[in-house]
This record gives C-alpha cells, sequence and structure tokens, in this order.
C-alpha cells in the first residue's frame, strides 16, 4: 500500500512540477525585460479572472493545456492583465491594467494581444504583432491562429 501511494504521490508531483514550469507576469515592465532579453514577444492576456465565462473557458480549453504550455515556452513571454470583480489587487496592479487597457484599446474579454516592446527615456514603445481571443475548437485551433501572429509566413 506504502509503495502504491509514493508512486501516485511522484507521478502527481511530475504533473504539478511540469504545470507550474509557465511563468505569468502581473508587472509589465519586467515581462518587457525578459522579453527583450529572450528575444520573444509578449502575449499579454487581458482577462476578467472571475467573471469573464469567455475568460474562464479560453483557460480551461486552451491556457491551461500542455500543447499551449509547450508551445508558449518556446515562443512568447506571458502576461496577465487581470480586472477582477471580486479579487482583490494591489493599486499599482489595477492602475498598470487600467493604462493598459486604454493604451490597446481592450473593449471586450478575453484579449489576447502578441506584441514587443521597447522602453527607452522612461517611455515604453509597443510594437504590435497582432491579437486575438477566444477560439473555438480547443488548442489545435487557437495555437494555429497564434503561430500566424507570432511567426507570420513571408510573402
Amino acid at each position: 500500500m506504502k509503495k502504491i501511494f509514493l508512486v501516485a504521490f511522484f507521478v502527481l508531483g511530475a504533473f504539478t512540477s511540469q504545470a507550474q514550469e509557465l511563468k505569468w507576469y502581473t508587472d509589465v515592465k519586467e515581462a518587457i525585460t525578459v522579453s527583450n532579453k529572450e528575444n520573444k514577444p509578449m502575449l499579454m492576456f487581458f482577462t476578467g479572472s472571475d467573471w469573464c465565462g469567455w475568460c474562464i473557458r479560453l483557460q480551461n480549453e486552451v491556457l491551461k493545456t500542455t500543447e499551449f504550455q509547450k508551445w508558449a515556452k518556446d515562443n512568447v513571454v506571458l502576461v496577465e492583465l487581470d480586472y477582477p470583480r471580486r479579487t482583490p489587487q494591489t493599486p499599482e496592479i489595477k492602475n498598470q491594467n487600467n493604462e493598459l487597457q486604454q493604451a490597446f484599446g481592450i473593449q471586450g474579454f478575453p484579449t489576447i494581444y502578441f506584441t514587443s516592446a521597447e522602453a527607452k527615456d522612461g517611455k515604453v514603445n509597443f510594437k504590435g504583432l497582432g491579437q486575438t481571443g477566444y477560439v473555438a475548437g480547443g488548442p489545435s485551433a487557437w495555437l494555429a491562429v497564434a503561430e500566424g501572429i507570432v511567426h507570420p509566413k513571408k510573402s
């Protein structure tokens, strides 16, 4: 019985450590630094995590899947910009997220914006690559759209 428990414990531990490998930044300045250092665009996820049904659906159907995790690890720096109704946030995060919502003209949730950025003279300049939201069809359909934005085919 102890052996079964130990094996189950290690198997579960392996799954949780794999799921925790992805880092979602909430501080955009930190994400920009990492993005430039790793030479990867940022995937900015504008979400209402505790009230937006489509956001929750996108999380469960795509963003929490192993297919997405593998792709994201190699291709983007993840940034979560949350606009919760019940979950408390620091004033700094609230202000940052509101400024970014206005800067990107985000009017609906979920919106995923792919961008690169550079900071010069205390100002941040974003270079938009494209955007998407919820895409029906699970991770493969969503990743096909994302891949087309992050790695567009040259004509």
